[in-house]
């Protein structure tokens, strides 16, 4: 009987594996071609000798007889054994899969099978695809250059390791004919000539595709929702490509019939003009009409002018035109079936025929993107639109996946009430129907009609269709065309309840594009310089999901390389979409901050003072100026056809946002990309480096731009992002949050430098140095840092760096942590500079000492001060003083920012600060103190100057030597003031709220470094402050008691105010207790001296 010989399982599983074994031939060409993958005992020098060897005596090796040439492979027979095991076994694979061929084949032929891709269409394809396949692996491995090697290499090493001649079965039946092999198969004219009636009809021209409103759903409206059905459904989305390779090989094996029938001729010569290349398997192709001629140049009777004369003519201008019709036809196919995708039902074979003829096309331009051929017009084969062709290739995949159930549902009805109808009328109206065959037609129309969308079965006409196409069948399919039309279409219908991803993987799989990657790439840089393509640019990366089914499970060794080329592939289109996203926001965003920057203050000057001109009639330009343009003139167009700058920027982004909003996410191989996530990457990258090049920052000069301009511009920046929802779902908050905190580390994630480092170094360089140096002075009643005088030539105006408004910016730009490291770098020059003190105050302690035990007897400290050298203890304090208030300044601007930003959060902090009292433990103090003084809040002592403190001891110091040290040091500056009266910069200006040469700053620095210092060494700090008071007043009222040199008292009266400053600094000291030391009415006094000179102003 004929399911006795299981021809279908035969066809389906010998299809398989030949494509496996194809795959592995492949697979093996190119590792050994590659020199990074080629088997290394192919390269070795120690095998170099045997190599030859094979090669030149392959397939008759002496073994025994040549054993000097084979010592290499003697020494490492085991080694060679295992590497060469997986090529010989894939040689192995290739003779079995002949064999097995050639059994069926001629079992087949035995059978007298007959075919006909209209009437038996799956019987039939397997039947080519098998020949195709055979043909396919011969080729493949006659281009395995080193197969006698692998074979030869593998055979000596076994017979070394074995004694045995098992190999040689392989050796002596490797060489493989192409003419040989033909003379095998037989019977193939008949399966060909049944294509003559559909391959001309699918090989049309556009122009005819156009006229015929081809996969137009809305040519007639009045049949849009009758089902799209036809005598040979199978056959429409059939590939063009594949019935091409069917043709010109397979006439190939069955040459007798071109001389002697007229339809084979023209349908082989048809074939031949659509071009010159066919693809045996991805990348590998054969020039047929070169092999066409080599085959028929060795036969006789064959005049090779006939069949290959059409060889010049290639259709690139037809298959351009294709495309184009393509575009358009899938575009209103994808517009319609989106607005209504009930209509994915009855018209469900337009998706696939649009899919098929599509990847037609796609891989017709791919194979020939490698091999052009001569022609005057190149342009052909070249497609800066493919984009778009990909992009509605993938919607319509989309919308099948997506409404799949649509497609079940409608099918599921369509079998039970029409096809199972159908067939039982077709079974009633044959003559003669076998028993057995109406008992299994009885069988499919019961199964028909029981059918629901959760358990449903797809019927196999392949058997049935092998079952009833052998000669002598009791039912032969070729006497009853009706009926085997109707199992055709039946066969399609039960198709789209189960198998909708496997008929989608027929018709749209481009995996073959992984394979060409320079053409792939090519396609995506000609697409992205068209603007009206970017916005399908997705396509490109959406292609790569494709490759995961180009693997086998005979060949699982290539999974991770093309895995890894697959998300090459995929990455590098995404960051390129990105990237050129990116730089349209960006500059969008540039353009919008210039505008933002017009509008800014500082611009208002020129007009004030023009209207102020013009006021009084005075000449407002010179000659030769021009005007300048008021900020909104650049929006006032008298001609909307007028396109500016932005308006093609906006025009530029729409277009490649738009390709980001259509697809969220897909998978390649497993791994889950998201393509909004590149673009927010680069965003973040960029903007990172964008806004540090807006701070202006010039190491050489010490320049930078003033932190209110650089918080204006990146708000403007930040604005101008936000749009982004317009146009696609990005979080655009996050991303913003990301950089601005990283630019609040001292780098960022990529290790550049962020604008708090550059603000760091900036002001400890550029600001406090100078300040240090006197040229800048803190200014207490502006809180903020002015220039010294007009004849200094400072670079910039300390004043527009360290008011309220710019630190109020800093603070905003850096935020809490940027602060904090800014506190770092100020504490470490502060720690330098309490090194130098102490070495002073060891260098001086005999004399500290002295003056400590008799600071009140005026005689013996007028002796010791002598030998005390005071101006560098007070310089140097000065410094700490100068850096403290500038934190402090930093301090209360971040207070003022926080409270804005988050004052549910302020309100605890402050409470828990106001809790502390002298009687809480210090580590609890200092805990709290350290988190009130990251949010800005003022402490009375500064946790940071402690722990920098404390980090200068050392395992060597003793307690009591430091607290020794501190309060010597105490004495130091408290016996040093009285030299400040002879400095002519140490007097008091009542428009600064402090003095010329920074001296009001030593307030700061001895409250706050003796509260520190103190701390450490876990001493009274009230204490000392007031044994500082008694000697500080001490000293300076002796200066004021020495009335002959009137040097001293130059400035003395500032100096008093200083005390003042003192006591008024600190949290620890009060005026009861200044006035229990020193005169408030020397106080008094002193005010009224300073203030009185000063003229006052009145509007």
């Amino acid at each position: 009987m004929a399911y006795q010989q299981k021809l279908a399982e035969k066809l389906t599983i010998l299809n398989d594996r030949g494509t496996g074994v194809l795959l592995r031939m492949n697979y093996i060409k190119k590792t050994c071609l590659d020199p990074k993958l080629r088997p290394q005992y192919l390269t070795d020098k120690t095998m170099e000798a045997s190599v030859k060897y094979i090669n030149k005596k392959f397939p008759n090796i002496d073994f025994r007889g040549n054993s000097q040439y084979l010592v290499g492979i003697q020494k490492h027979k085991s080694e060679v054994m295992a590497a060469m095991s997986s090529y010989y076994d894939s040689f192995i694979d290739v003779m079995e899969f002949r064999d097995h061929v050639y059994e069926l084949l001629n079992t087949i032929d035995a059978c007298q099978c007959f075919f006909n891709i209209a009437v038996n269409f799956d019987f039939t394809k397997n039947y080519l695809e098998l020949i195709i396949t055979y043909i396919s692996v011969i080729v493949m491995l006659s281009r395995v250059e080193d197969k006698k090697v692998l074979v030869g290499m593998y055979n000596c090493a076994h017979e070394m390791s074995n004694g045995s001649r098992w190999g040689q079965l392989l050796i002596r039946e490797f060489k493989l004919e192409w003419k040989q092999s033909s003379l095998k198969m037989i019977g193939v004219t008949e399966a060909l000539l049944s294509l003559q009636m559909l391959y001309p009809r699918r090989n049309l021209p556009a122009e005819q595709w156009r006229s015929a409103q081809l996969l137009s759903l809305l040519s007639a409206p009045a049949s849009m929702l009758d089902p799209a059905c036809c005598d040979t459904m199978a056959c429409e989305y059939l590939s063009l490509e594949v019935m091409e390779r069917w043709i010109l090989l397979g006439y190939l094996l069955c040459h007798s019939s071109l001389n002697t029938n007229q339809s084979s001729q023209e349908l082989w010569k048809m074939a031949l003009r659509s071009g010159l290349y066919l693809t045996i398997i991805r990348d590998e192709t054969i020039n047929i009409h070169k092999i066409t001629e080599d085959y028929f140049d060795g036969l006789k009777g064959y005049n090779i002018d006939n069949y290959v004369c059409c060889h010049m003519y290639v259709s690139g201008a037809m298959h351009r035109e294709r495309r184009g019709f393509l575009r358009n036809a899938l575009k209103e196919l994808v517009k319609v079936l989106e607005d209504e995708p009930g209509l994915l039902g009855p018209k469900v074979l337009f998706v696939f025929m649009a899919l098929s003829f599509s990847r037609d096309e796609v891989l017709w331009l791919v194979r020939y993107s490698e091999n052009i051929p001569k022609t005057k017009t190149p342009e052909d084969y070249v497609d800066s639109y493919m984009a778009e062709l990909l992009f509605y290739m993938e919607r319509l995949r989309t919308l099948m996946t997506k409404y799949s159930r649509v497609v079940q549902r409608y099918h599921v009805q369509y079998l039970a009430q029409f096809d199972a109808l159908l067939l039982n009328d077709t079974m009633q109206n044959m003559y003669v129907c076998p028993e057995e065959e109406s008992v299994l037609m009885t069988s499919f129309v019961s199964t028909l009609s029981a059918l629901t969308i959760n358990v449903s079965r797809c019927l196999c006409c392949l058997m049935l269709q092998a079952y009833t196409s052998v000669s002598k069948a009791p039912l032969s399919l070729k006497e009853y065309p009706d009926l085997a039309k109707v199992m055709n279409m039946t066969q399609f219908h039960t198709k789209m309840l189960d198998n909708v991803q496997e008929m989608l993987h027929e018709t749209s799989d481009l995996s073959i594009l992984c394979f060409y990657p320079r053409v792939f790439e090519k396609m995506f840089s000609q697409s992205s310089e068209e603007v009206s393509m970017q916005r399908y640019l997705m396509s490109f990366p959406l292609a790569c999901s494709h490759f995961n089914q180009t693997v086998h499970p005979l060949c699982p060794e290539e999974t991770e390389a093309v895995e890894k080329r697959s998300l090459r592939l995929c990455v590098t289109f995404l960051e390129e979409i990105a990237k050129q996203t990116s730089s349209v926001i960006l500059e969008i965003c540039s353009e919008q901050c210039n505008l933002n920057d017009q509008l800014l203050p500082k611009h208002c000057g020129q007009t004030i003072s023009a209207a102020r001109n013009k006021k009084q009639k005075k000449q407002t330009l010179k000659k030769g100026d021009v005007q300048r343009e008021k900020p909104g003139t650049e929006s006032q167009r008298k001609d909307r056809a007028i396109v500016t700058n932005m308006d093609k920027l906006h025009l530029t982004l729409t277009e490649l946002c738009s390709s980001f909003s259509g697809s969220s996410d897909f998978t390649v191989f497993n791994h889950i990309v998201t393509p909004a996530e590149f673009l927010t990457s680069h965003l973040e990258t960029r903007l990172t480096k964008i806004i540090v090049r807006m701070a202006h920052y010039n190491q050489t000069t010490q320049e930078i731009g003033r932190p209110s301009d650089l918080l204006a511009g990146i708000r403007a920046y930040t604005a101008s992002l936000h749009t982004l929802s317009r146009y696609l779902s990005l979080d655009v908050t996050r991303l913003v949050k990301n950089v601005l905190l990283q630019q609040t580390q001292p780098l960022d994630s990529y290790g550049g430098q962020t604008i708090t480092t550059l603000y760091t170094n900036w002001y400890l360089e550029g600001l406090l140095r100078q300040a240090s140096s006197n040229l800048i002075v803190h200014c207490p009643a502006m809180h903020c840092f002015v220039n010294q005088t007009i004849e200094n030539e400072q670079s910039f105006r300390a004043e527009e760096y360290s008011d309220i408004s710019e630190m109020q910016a800093l603070a905003e730009l850096i935020g809490p942590y940027g602060l904090k490291f800014l506190s770092e770098n100020l504490m470490w020059h502060i720690t330098s500079q309490v090194g130098e003190l102490k070495k002073l105050v060891i260098e001086n302690m005999d004399v500290l000492v002295q003056m400590r035990a008799n600071f009140d007897k005026p005689e013996v400290m007028a002796n010791l001060q002598k030998r005390l050298p005071g101006e560098n203890v007070l310089k140097r304090m000065t410094i700490i003083g100068v850096i403290l208030s500038f934190r402090a300044m930093a301090q209360d601007t971040l207070e003022d920012i926080m409270q804005k930003h988050c004052p549910y959060l302020m309100g605890p902090i402050e409470n828990l600060r106001d809790m502390v009292s002298p009687d809480t433990d210090i580590k609890v103090t200092l805990t709290v103190f350290e988190l009130a003084s990251a949010a800005g809040l003022t402490c009375d002592i500064d946790p940071a100057l402690v722990a920098a403190v404390a980090s200068m001891r050392t395992d060597n110091s003793s307690v009591d030597e430091e607290y020794k040290l501190t309060c010597l040091l105490l004495v130091y500056i408290a016996v040093s003031l009285p030299i400040l009266a002879l400095d002519p910069n140490s007097y008091y200006s009542r428009h600064y709220g402090g003095h010329h040469n920074n001296i009001h700053c030593l307030a700061t620095a001895v409250n706050q470094l003796s509260a520190a210092m103190f701390t450490v060494e876990s001493k009274n700090i009230e204490q000392h402050l007031k044994e500082f008071l008694l000697v500080a007043s001490s000293t300076l009222l002796q200066l004021g008691q020495n009335v002959e040199n009137r040097v001293d008292g130059k400035n003395r009266d500032s100096i008093y105010l200083l005390l003042h400053m003192i006591v008024e600094a600190s949290p620890f000291l009060s005026q009861d207790m200044l006035e229990s030391c020193f005169p408030y009415v020397l106080l008094r006094n002193a005010y009224r001296e300073v203030y009185k000179n000063y003229i006052i102003t009145l509007g």
